[in-house]
């Protein structure tokens, strides 16, 4: 029989500033509570900071712009303003590009970890010497979603757990071969955790147990491995982008 799922998020973690030692931090509010194969979900917001990921910026447009390699797609709206969905310097497409202005000092903004896979291995890499518990460490953010409104948590940086499920090769209750089953269980785990550390209660850290068998080895691939790569990518820009990059294409073609 499964383990029962449990998802519950840490108290006693204050306000993180620059240089803090993370691994020490999260360790002391765990306590002697963690155990091997537990998965610790971590915002992205407190590695940022714990990093010193704070940048002068009076624009918070200008530090978008800054940390775009492609925008995907771009509206104003009728009262002014302005939504950008961009791919990052890390690949990953979202608003905004991870810039955060919220809960930093005036005159700043907070971008996100250099290398959130990196982070998410040290992190575990900590834990494990601290506690004893052989854990994995997932580093979430905020992600919107193609078709749905609404927002989730998704991993960004992941170290010693597996990202996939890969199911593909084995059968369905009927016997019929799964081909393309790939459950994205760092995503489920990253929005499970969610569930309990919320947005606005001060609780940036959850610890899920009993999926153990997801949580291995520190040189598992990391979350940049869940980002699509480009010749796969169906939906390469919006719906106004790519209309108009076709009629000018059309335009162009003609004699």
């Amino acid at each position: 029989m499964a383990e029962a799922l449990q998802v519950w998020a840490l108290e006693g973690i204050g306000e993180i500033r620059s240089g803090d030692d993370l691994v020490a931090i999260i360790a002391d509010a765990a306590g002697d509570t963690l155990r091997d194969g537990d998965v610790l979900v971590v915002t992205s917001k407190i590695v940022s900071k714990a990093e010193g990921r704070f940048v002068e910026a009076d624009d918070r447009e200008d530090a978008i712009t800054a940390e775009t390699v492609r925008v995907v797609a771009e509206r104003t709206w009728p009262n002014g303003s302005r939504t950008r969905i961009v791919e990052s310097r890390l690949g990953i497409i979202a608003a905004a590009a991870g810039v955060d202005a919220s809960n930093t000092p005036d005159g700043t903004v907070l971008l996100l970890p250099v290398d959130p896979d990196a982070s998410a291995r040290a992190l575990a890499t900590g834990l494990r010497q601290r506690t004893g518990a052989e854990v994995g460490v997932i580093v979430s953010d905020t992600l919107g979603r193609a078709w749905r409104d609404g927002q989730t948590d998704c991993a960004i940086g992941a170290g010693g757990v597996h990202v996939f499920e890969d199911l593909r090769g084995q059968v369905d209750a009927q016997g019929r071969p799964l081909v393309v089953t790939q459950p994205c269980v760092a995503d489920e785990l990253a929005a499970a955790a969610d569930l309990v550390k919320r947005k606005t209660t001060g609780r940036p850290v959850a610890v899920v147990r009993g999926r153990a068998d997801l949580v291995g080895p520190l040189d598992l691939p990391g979350a940049r491995s869940i980002l699509r790569p480009g010749e796969r990518d169906m939906f390469h820009t919006g719906a106004e982008e790519s209309y108009a990059a076709g009629y000018a294409a059309g335009r162009a073609s003609r004699p």
